[in-house]
């Protein structure tokens, strides 16, 4: 199988594998940590959560970090990236710990989400970093195979984690409390496993190295246009190209999410302990989908080009998300999982290629946080958009077809520009 062959070829670079086990550890606490929110704020028992609750727990947990992140990314172009792996893991446990007190003592739900938004906050800060650092411990012969196997693991290891906090929900943990613990102790973990690697590993170069804060952010508005003119500069104008549709297939993954959200809460069971089993097996085929992708990416991106196959991805997306989401029935659904996780993560996947390959060094911490930015306010826009266009049992034919048609429309864009 050749993904098998490329992952033994991959294993065979000693700071691949240790960077792979800092991000298996860091997003499979990931997944514990989700998964333990959504089940408190979604379907707890004395909560009726509406998709206007669900898109202000989003922004409240999301849009905050979009003001910092392209700070962050002058960091992590400025800082030693190991340091940022270890510090950021271990104020994640310190974080989350926070949150299962909050969550035990019944306190203010504004102060609850303030201890999950910083999680989430040094969470993006530290997949940036994860991302920004994969060019160090690999060659650029295997640079898209590492970017098709590294974040598909790191995907697949959070929808083991989600996976793992809904055994240990549905087992009998006695709070949600519990579960977010353990995604403290995996944290903790991540960090430790990153002082496996040197201090000087993972980047970036000496020379861009600023230990003090100050001298750090001295600058980022000037660091952040230089940025931005490095990526719309016509030798990277493929990577502008790619960063535009991911944002926008983003954009549609939220809005379904909100949905399968709000349909595993109401319409296609009455029990909450039922919906979140449903959402459970939801995410877990999905996942099956990312490893599909992982899979098949390489293959299809040598053959086609990455722009291509994000046109392609999209185009799939277009044509069978309607056809298996207006039924909203549990079967189509979790057949459309599968599909959308292959083509969300097949997108992703060719995008990061892309814009790692366009973007020189002591660019790419600062680029993969607007990277991330985007994302978020995708997610967050898409969640809003939701909100609008959901009826309380989920069930929306206008929003269906709506992503259905911003499916087509990034095919077709990216069609015309690999044309041009």
């Amino acid at each position: 199988m050749a993904v098998v062959r490329d992952l033994r070829v991959l294993l065979r670079f000693p700071s691949f594998r240790r960077l792979l086990a800092v991000r298996l550890l860091s997003q499979g606490a990931d997944g514990v940590y989700q998964v333990a929110l959504a089940a408190y704020v979604v379907f707890s028992p004395e909560r009726q959560a509406s998709a206007g609750a669900i898109a202000s727990a989003m922004a409240v947990l999301l849009l905050p970090y979009s003001l910092v992140g392209p700070f962050a990314g002058v960091l992590l172009d400025r800082w030693r990236r190991r340091q940022v792996l270890l510090y950021g893991s271990a104020l994640r446990a310190g974080l989350a710990s926070a949150t299962a007190l909050l969550m035990l003592g019944n306190a203010p739900d504004w102060l609850f989400y303030v201890s999950a938004l910083c999680v989430t906050a040094v969470n993006r800060f530290v997949l940036a970093g994860l991302s920004a650092a994969l060019p160090r411990v690999v060659d650029a012969e295997r640079l898209v195979v590492a970017n098709s196997l590294s974040p598909t693991a790191g995907t697949l290891a959070a929808t083991a984690g989600g996976g793992l906090a809904f055994v240990v929900r549905l087992a009998g943990a006695d709070s949600d409390a519990a579960v977010v613990l353990l995604g403290a102790a995996l944290y903790l973990c991540a960090g430790l496993a990153s002082l496996r690697m040197a201090r000087e590993l993972l980047g970036p170069d000496r020379a861009l190295v600023r230990p003090r804060l100050t001298a750090a952010v001295a600058g980022t508005a000037r660091d952040l246009v230089a940025g931005v003119r490095h990526l719309t500069a016509p030798p990277r104008r493929e990577a502008a190209w790619a960063l535009a549709a991911m944002s926008l297939i983003r954009f549609c993954y939220g809005a379904l999410l909100v949905m399968l959200l709000m349909l595993c809460r109401y319409a296609l069971t009455s029990d909450p302990d039922e919906g979140l089993a449903l959402l459970g097996l939801a995410l877990g085929v999905s996942g099956a989908g990312f490893f599909a992708a992982a899979v098949l990416t390489p293959w299809a991106a040598g053959r086609l080009g990455p722009g291509r196959w994000i046109a392609v991805c999209a185009g799939t997306a277009a044509v069978l998300e309607p056809a298996l989401g207006l039924p909203f029935a549990a079967v189509p659904l979790l057949i459309a999982a599968f599909l959308l996780g292959l083509t969300t993560q097949g997108a992703k996947i060719a995008t990061d290629t892309v814009v790692q390959a366009a973007v020189e060094d002591g660019f790419r911490g600062r680029i993969f946080s607007v990277y991330d930015v985007l994302f978020n306010v995708a997610f967050v826009g898409a969640a809003g958009v939701a909100a609008l266009m959901l009826p309380p049992d989920g069930r929306s034919v206008p929003l269906v077809v709506t992503v259905a048609v911003i499916y087509a429309g990034v095919a077709t864009g990216m069609a015309r520009f690999e044309r041009q």
